[in-house]
């Protein structure tokens, strides 16, 4: 097993793309990239603490590559907004990869060179790739959000927009039940 730590805006967001992705076996919501320990949600949400929303995933990588987890990565978010996506504003909705190994780097610095090359975004990638540091999980109501909230308005106008490209563009890596 390995783990990467994805940063794409809200947490929730990112965390409900990837828990119906094969391969994925534990999806957890926190911070990283900040500067004071142990940060609660109601710090971050005022950006002081330079924490980035993001999850950590633990991937089998004999069933899915960390290739075609940032394919999946760049598909669901805007990684050319800096500290923004959407409505959500601040540096911690930033984008952000954050490593743990010198593979994963390459990998992330390669796939990024390949998208500017080809151009896929209008404007240039400002994801962030930075070896993680420490992850912090965040409170037990901020994981598993999106199943326990379906019916909540942001869920419903953010979230499901995300879950539709990923059932569109990326049907061979869709779990055959979702969580």
């Amino acid at each position: 097993m390995e783990q990467i730590v994805l940063a794409s805006g809200c947490f929730w967001c990112t965390e409900a793309v990837f828990q119906r992705v094969e391969g994925v076996v534990a999806v957890v919501s926190g911070f990283t990239g900040g500067h004071i320990k142990n940060p609660a949600y109601r710090e971050i949400c005022t950006g002081r603490t330079g924490h980035a929303e993001g999850v950590q995933i633990t991937y089998d990588p004999a069933k899915v590559s960390l290739q075609k987890l940032l394919e999946i990565f760049f598909a669901t978010h805007d990684p050319t907004t800096l500290n923004r996506q959407g409505n959500d504003v601040g540096t911690q909705y930033r984008s952000g990869i954050f490593y743990t190994s010198e593979s994963q780097k390459e990998t992330a610095v390669q796939f990024i060179a390949l998208l500017e090359e080809k151009r896929i975004f209008e404007a240039p990638i400002v994801t962030e790739i930075t070896p993680l540091d420490v992850f912090y999980t965040a409170e037990e109501d901020h994981q598993d959000f999106y199943n326990q909230h379906t019916q909540q308005p942001y869920c419903q106008y953010i979230i499901d927009p995300k879950l539709k490209t990923l059932s569109e563009h990326f049907t061979e890596q869709l779990k055959k039940t979702n969580p």
